[in-house]
C-alpha cells in the first residue's frame, strides 16, 4: 500500500518519483480545456507543489469543482516540471475529494489583516504567514531542547499548579475546586481553603525557577521549558497571560557561565533556523522586515557586549527617555 509522503520531502527529492502519495488543502485552481493545475499545500512547508489532473480521471468533473481549501489525496507520478516556477510536479493518476470548502471560504488568494484572521481563528494557521510562524516555533522548540541536550543538561518538569508565588514574580490566576457561588466559611467570614482539593490557596504558576533549583542541587544542571502564567491586565504587546519559559538552572556556576550559556543557546537557536527554516524566514523578511536576515547573522556572527547594570542605567538616562 503507498505511504502518504509530506509535500516538503518530495521538493527535496534529489530525483523523480515512479509513484507518490499526498494528501492536502487546495491552495488555487486553474482549469484549461484538457486538464487543471492544482497547487496543493499540506502544511510541512511553505511552498506548494503543482498537481497536474488530466481529463482522462474517472471523477474529471469532480475535480473541477475543487476550490480553495477544500481537502484531498493525490497518487502520481513525481516528474520534473515543464514551467520554471518550481523543479517537480505531480501528473495525477488519481484524486480522492474528502471535502469541498464552500464558496464562502475565507481564506482567498488575497491579502488579509491580523485583524479579520482574529475572528476565523480556526483556519488562520493555515495562512502563509502563521503557518512559517508556526513551522519555525516548532523548530525553535526543538533547537531549545537540542541545545541543552548536548550539554548534558536535564528537562525537568516542573508544577503548573503551587502555593508559591516564586518570589513575587507576578500577579497570579487563582485555581480551587470550591464552589465559587457558596464556598465553605470561617467563623470570621474569611474562605475556608481547608476544604479546597489542595488544603490551601492554589494558583497556576508564574516561574518553575524554585523547583528548578532544588533540582539543580541534586542533578547538576537542569533547564524547564513549559507554561508559566501571569495574570497582570496590561495590554501590551509584550504581556501575554499565558507563555512557554525557558528556565536553566546550574549548580556551582557563576554570572559569567550564565551569562555565557544565554549567549551560546541564543545563538544556537538563531543558526539552527536559518539553516532549516530558509524559506519562512524569507517570507517574513519579503513582508515583515527586510532587515531580519541581516538581524539573524549579526546575532551569529557576533558576541554580545556586556556590560553592568550601573552603566545600562546610565546609557537609559543619557537616552532622555523616561523610564520610570
Amino acid at each position: 500500500m503507498l505511504q502518504r509522503t509530506k509535500i516538503k520531502k518530495l521538493l527535496a527529492s534529489e530525483q523523480t518519483i515512479d509513484s507518490v502519495l499526498i494528501k492536502g488543502w487546495v491552495k488555487t485552481k486553474r482549469d484549461s480545456k484538457d486538464f487543471s493545475f492544482i497547487e496543493i499545500n499540506d502544511g510541512s512547508c511553505l511552498k506548494n507543489i503543482q498537481v497536474i489532473a488530466n481529463n482522462t480521471l474517472l471523477n474529471y468533473e469532480e475535480i473541477k469543482k475543487l476550490t480553495t481549501g477544500s481537502s484531498v489525496a493525490v497518487s502520481g507520478a513525481l516528474i520534473e516540471s515543464a514551467g520554471g516556477k518550481q523543479k517537480y510536479e505531480i501528473k495525477a493518476e488519481n484524486i480522492t475529494i474528502y471535502g469541498i470548502a464552500p464558496d464562502d471560504y475565507p481564506l482567498q488568494k488575497k491579502g488579509m489583516s491580523d485583524e479579520f484572521l482574529r475572528t476565523v481563528a480556526h483556519l488562520r494557521p493555515r495562512t502563509n504567514k502563521y503557518g512559517a510562524a508556526f513551522r519555525v516555533r516548532s523548530r525553535l522548540s526543538y533547537a531549545i531542547h537540542k541545545f541543552f541536550q548536548e550539554r548534558g543538561f536535564a528537562y525537568v518538569h516542573t508544577p503548573l499548579i503551587t502555593a508559591s508565588d516564586c518570589e513575587g514574580a507576578g500577579e497570579m490566576f487563582q485555581v480551587t475546586t470550591l464552589d465559587l457561588k457558596n464556598p465553605p466559611k470561617l467563623p470570621n467570614g474569611e474562605i475556608d481553603y481547608s476544604k479546597d482539593f489542595f488544603g490551601k490557596e492554589a494558583r497556576l504558576t508564574v516561574s518553575g525557577q524554585l523547583n528548578g533549583e532544588m533540582y539543580a542541587c541534586a542533578l547538576g544542571d537542569i533547564y524547564t521549558f513549559g507554561p508559566t502564567f501571569r495574570a497582570e491586565n496590561s495590554n501590551t504587546p509584550r504581556h501575554a497571560a499565558e507563555f512557554w519559559m525557558i528556565e536553566p538552572e546550574m549548580a556551582f556556576a557563576d554570572l559569567n557561565d550564565d551569562m555565557d550559556l544565554a549567549e551560546d543557546m541564543v545563538r544556537y537557536c538563531v543558526k539552527d533556523i536559518m539553516e532549516n527554516c530558509a524559506d519562512d524566514l524569507d517570507l517574513f523578511e519579503k513582508f515583515i522586515d527586510p532587515t531580519l536576515k541581516q538581524t539573524l547573522s549579526n546575532i551569529v556572527e557576533n558576541g554580545f557586549a556586556r556590560i553592568t547594570y550601573t552603566e545600562a542605567i546610565e546609557i537609559m538616562q543619557k537616552s532622555g527617555k523616561n523610564f520610570e
